[in-house]
């Protein structure tokens, strides 16, 4: 589990393809390497992968076929910053939302505006996964929680405060920019409780 606040920006060192699917090599840069373990848990741009080789503060990561098709790892290359969080520990506050690194699909950055000293920014979302976004819900793209302000079909409307877009990929964002969506875990299991009628 994790909570949506991103605790460094990574930096991508490899992407190799092996046999259909990938292993995504990453500097963590300022993840202690006690949370880097093999084995460990850590969201990368909001999917949840597993530390299988690490150098310091370079970690591997094998990418399966089914993450590679749902979220926008296979998109990238040597370079590529990435929004980066360890997984939760039941020691640490809870300061986002629940989190499980389990990516929904793939939405799209359509609108980018200055609001004060925020941005606001209009998404896209998957289709089918406007159904589980409620205003002032949460919502979780690319690795971070956020208040939804507005949501009107397959458009969401959230606020990037300034400190977020610090110290996340977002200031990066243009419109057209893909990025990982994981939609609010309640809503998810309140649909499967009211459609098996308990």
């Amino acid at each position: 589990m994790f909570t949506g606040i991103v605790q460094c920006v990574g930096r991508v060192e490899a992407v190799e393809a092996r046999g259909g699917d990938a292993l995504i090599r990453v500097d963590t840069v300022a993840i202690p390497e006690a949370r880097l373990a093999l084995g460990a848990s850590i969201a990368v741009n909001g999917a949840c992968l597993t530390v299988t080789a690490r150098a310091g503060s370079v970690v591997d990561f094998d990418v399966s076929r089914e993450s590679l098709a749902l979220t926008t790892l296979g998109r990238l290359a040597a370079g590529d910053a990435v929004n980066l969080e360890p997984a939760l520990a039941l020691s640490e506050p809870l300061g986002g939302h629940l989190v499980t690194g389990h990516v929904d699909g793939v939405g799209e950055v359509l609108e980018l505006a200055p609001d004060a000293r925020s941005t606001r920014m209009s998404l896209r979302l998957p289709a089918g996964l406007a159904r589980y976004v409620a205003r002032k819900g949460s919502l979780c793209v690319d690795g971070v929680s956020l208040t939804v302000n507005e949501v009107d079909g397959e458009r969401a409307g959230v606020n990037l405060v300034p400190h977020t877009l610090q110290a996340t990929i977002m200031a990066g964002y243009r419109p057209g920019t893909p990025v990982n969506i994981e939609v609010d875990l309640i809503a998810r299991y309140l649909e499967r409780l009211i459609a098996d009628g308990t």
